[in-house]
C-alpha cells in the first residue's frame, strides 16, 4: 500500500493514513475484501507509532471502510454508495470553501464564480 506522510503540514499522520485509504477505497484501488497491512507493519513501514495506526483503523472502522476480524486482520468492506457519497461530499465541500476563500481573496463576485463553475461544468 502506497501511503505517503508528512510530518510538516497541520493534518495529524492518523488522519492522512485515514484520508488516503478513504481515498484508495472510494477510487476503487482497494476493493471489498482487500486485507490491508497490520498495524506493526503499517507502523513499520512508514516509521510511525502503533498507537498512531491503531488511531487510524478505527477511525476507518467507526466510518464504515473496513472490518476488522480479530487474529485475521482489517480487510476494506463491502462499499456503502451511501457513505461513499458522503465523503466525496464533503471532499468537494472543502474544495468549494478554498476556491470561495480564494474567490474572496480575488475580488471574485458570486456571479462570477458561479459563471466559472458553469462553464466548468458544460466542459466536462
Amino acid at each position: 500500500m502506497n501511503i505517503v506522510i508528512s510530518n510538516s503540514g497541520e493534518t495529524p499522520i492518523y488522519e492522512q493514513i485515514t484520508g488516503q485509504i478513504k481515498n484508495m477505497v472510494m477510487s476503487g484501488q482497494l476493493k471489498e475484501g482487500d486485507a490491508l497491512p497490520s498495524m506493526r507493519t503499517l507502523a513499520r513501514e512508514l516509521r510511525i507509532s502503533v498507537i498512531t495506526t491503531k488511531r487510524a483503523y478505527e477511525d476507518l472502522e467507526r466510518d464504515g471502510f473496513i472490518t476488522t476480524v480479530v487474529g485475521k486482520g482489517s480487510f476494506v468492506r463491502k462499499a456503502d454508495t451511501r457513505l461513499i457519497r458522503e465523503e466525496k461530499l464533503k471532499q468537494i465541500e472543502k474544495l468549494l470553501s478554498e476556491a470561495v476563500l480564494e474567490a474572496n481573496r480575488s475580488g471574485i463576485s458570486k456571479a462570477e464564480l458561479f459563471e466559472m463553475l458553469e462553464i466548468i461544468y458544460q466542459e466536462q
